[in-house]
């Protein structure tokens, strides 16, 4: 094999078949398909036992998986002591501006998995990122009842098909 098809391989390897590509140049059936398969890249990229060290890896995972939805999801993520990832489980469904979430609940969930630390997701369909009160006061609340079994609450991430906000670089945690 020659020099030239060693460069023009590599180059093959490194180029983005995407780029200069807009979502307006898809259909709808090529936008669900690239969905799907940017949540099969992230789901591999995040497989137990993965570190998940700072929220800007959780949003870019989340925010595909909750960005588009049209209800209310709140999701905890369970990591080890050394913030390895556990699993994620979605604790709560609820409806276009709310999901009732019950700190009973979320306590159970973290011995059943025996996390050291948590983090909370939850997605707002009205696209509007901002912390609401009720979002605030949960957040403490389940901060409160974890601290007694010693689970580390280290953020919760608000996320929508646009942005995601973090608690924790927000200083609210």
């Amino acid at each position: 094999m020659s020099v030239t098809s060693n460069i023009e391989q590599l180059t093959l390897l490194e180029h983005n078949r995407f780029e200069g590509m807009s979502t307006l140049d898809l259909n709808m059936v090529e936008q669900d398909t690239l969905i799907s398969l940017a949540l099969s890249v992230l789901a591999n990229r995040y497989q137990k036992g993965q570190p998940l060290t700072s929220p800007a890896m959780m949003r870019e995972y989340f925010q595909v998986r909750y960005g588009e939805l049209e209800h209310e999801v709140f999701s905890m993520v369970m990591l080890d002591n050394r913030h390895r990832l556990i699993d994620v489980e979605e604790m709560f469904r609820g409806t276009i501006d709310g999901a009732s979430v019950y700190p009973r609940e979320v306590v159970k969930a973290a011995l059943k998995w025996n996390a050291a630390a948590v983090a909370f997701i939850h997605n707002h369909p009205s696209g509007i990122t901002q912390p609401s009160d009720a979002d605030k006061r949960i957040t403490e609340r389940l901060k409160d009842a974890l601290a007694l079994i010693d689970v580390r609450v280290l953020d919760h991430l608000i996320v929508t098909h646009e942005s995601t906000v973090s608690f924790a670089e927000r200083g609210l945690l």
